[in-house]
């Protein structure tokens, strides 16, 4: 390609530049990311629309207009309407495992695809139901769409990417689900204004736009390089050479071929990661997932307009609060994207975990003092709960937030990378759906208690970031086990298993 941004090489790297046939090819791709942030945004902003809560919630809608004697905090305390939100979450969970092997035998692009037609699917569906059944059964068919982008896209962005801008480049599926999000608040401030009380079918049809998009583009994105190499090497050197925007690809493709002839003789990818030599990985593919979902950043994004709402803000001021926290959401990714590959991963996982940390102390010491069961806190107190959430959701954006993708697609070695996004998927699932589930039924019980358990969960986070987690920025991805053995404690692990093998092949 002849457009180019120029990058340089540094000890070790490969040969080549950031150009736009990788640029293109990424924000296509990316379009993943904006389906999932859509379906975040629209999700929480239609449960707080009276319409929407009237014809599909009506025990929900009589206890927030009817009953004066239940708590501010127990109002939207339903399990129908937490389904209405998790459905998709084990949808997900389930077609991950199913993507895995997609993405593996038929490479990244199927996968892709496969994520954008039953997105496009479930949309439709959502726009037109006329029970909560038929709308649980499209948030279904969403959450296959989101289970098999979210395992394909981080990893075509990671392989996609030269590894000096790895993180930048991988960082834009974050990016791009702040973007969907953002979207889905604006669309959701306008459609409630809608007279006639159907302006919740836009919300959620409008879904199927991204969704398009995705599923029109997946059919020209190139597979990967490594989703090309065991197949067709000569047809893999000349990706290779049309990304790079370089001849010189040859040390770049001698470790491609290394980790193919390695990843064929894997035939239970699932088996080979539990071995020793990978635990590493698997804690991470575990560890990160996890403690991404008890930021507590799904409590904001699934339900910030009920929460608004719970402190005594109007519906229309509601959404235009979550409009605010999506555009801090954004930038704060995007400041991210920009700075992730110099300053490296750790540093942004410390300050992004002491932010969110005091933030929610102060949410939950205000709340504690001010928000009794019954009545508002005052309009103060009310905008200063909504820029301390700001505060939040921007510590999370440039941290855990794109983070939280950007380290588990980056770590795997090629025969263990598919099965290793599964698991990270899935156990982000699991988690969304548990907290999705649990969160309105924790926050009548725990009141603004809420806050202080979340911010528990940072401390340990930001701890184990401290201690366990090694610097991967600039490291090439067929060259990252070397920081495992130079960790000082994974080599203790992955050493030992190294000695072990040297020992029996004497």
């Amino acid at each position: 390609m002849a457009g180019a941004f120029a990058v340089t090489g540094e000890g070790g790297q490969y040969d080549g530049r950031m150009t736009w046939f990788v640029v293109l090819s990424c924000m296509m791709a990316a379009m993943g990311g904006v389906i999932f942030g859509y379906d975040i945004g629209i999700s929480g902003g239609v449960t707080s629309m009276e319409p929407f809560l009237k014809k599909f919630f009506p025990e929900v809608y009589r206890k927030m207009k009817e009953d004066t004697k239940i708590s501010n905090y127990c109002k939207f305390d339903s399990q129908l309407l937490t389904s209405f939100t998790s459905s998709l979450y084990i949808a997900g969970l389930v077609a991950t495992f199913f993507a895995s092997s997609v993405t593996k035998v038929f490479g990244r692009k199927p996968s892709i695809l496969a994520g954008g037609a039953a997105f496009l699917a479930g949309s439709a569906l959502g726009g037109a139901a006329f029970n909560v059944y038929m709308l649980i059964f499209g948030r279904i068919l969403l959450g296959i769409g989101v289970g098999f982008a979210n395992q394909s896209v981080p990893l075509y962005l990671s392989e996609m990417a030269p590894p000096r801008y790895r993180g930048a480049i991988n960082n834009g599926f974050q990016f791009s689900i702040g973007i969907g999000a953002l979207v889905a608040n604006l669309i959701n401030f306008g459609t409630e204004k809608i007279r006639g009380g159907w302006g919740w079918r836009i919300s959620l049809a409008m879904a199927g736009v991204p969704a398009s998009i995705l599923t029109l583009g997946a059919l020209f994105l190139p597979e990967t390089p490594s989703g090309l190499i065991s197949s067709d090497q000569d047809k893999a050197k000349q990706l290779l050479q049309r990304i790079r925007g370089t001849t010189d690809v040859e040390a770049e493709l001698d470790d491609l071929i290394k980790a193919s002839s390695i990843s064929k003789t894997i035939k239970h990818p699932f088996k080979r990661i539990i071995q020793r030599k990978y635990r590493p990985q698997l804690v991470m593919a575990i560890a990160i997932p996890f403690f991404q979902q008890v930021t507590g950043i799904n409590v904001i994004a699934f339900y910030a307009t009920l929460l608004f709402r719970t402190i005594g803000i109007g519906e229309s001021a509601s959404l235009l609060s979550s409009v605010v926290t999506g555009v801090i959401g954004v930038a704060s990714t995007f400041i991210s994207m920009l700075i992730v590959d110099k300053f490296g991963r750790r540093a942004l996982f410390m300050v992004g975990g002491i932010q969110m940390f005091i933030s929610q102390m102060l949410i939950g010491g205000i709340m504690a003092t001010q928000l009794g069961d019954h009545g508002t806190v005052s309009q103060g107190y009310a905008y200063l709960i909504i820029f301390l959430i700001c505060i939040y959701v921007a510590g999370f954006g440039w941290s855990w937030g794109p983070l939280g993708w950007l380290v588990p697609s980056e770590i795997y070695q090629l025969e263990i990378r598919s099965a290793g996004q599964s698991i990270t998927v899935a156990v982000s699932f699991i988690f969304t759906f548990i907290v999705a589930q649990t969160f309105l039924s924790m926050l009548c019980h725990f009141k603004a208690g809420i806050f202080f358990f979340f911010g528990g969960w940072v401390i340990v986070m930001t701890a184990f970031v401290y201690y366990l987690l090694p610097e991967t920025k600039n490291v090439p991805i067929e060259q990252m086990e070397k920081v495992w053995k130079e960790h000082w404690f994974w080599t203790r692990i992955v050493g030992e298993e190294d000695e072990k093998i040297k020992v029996q092949g004497v």
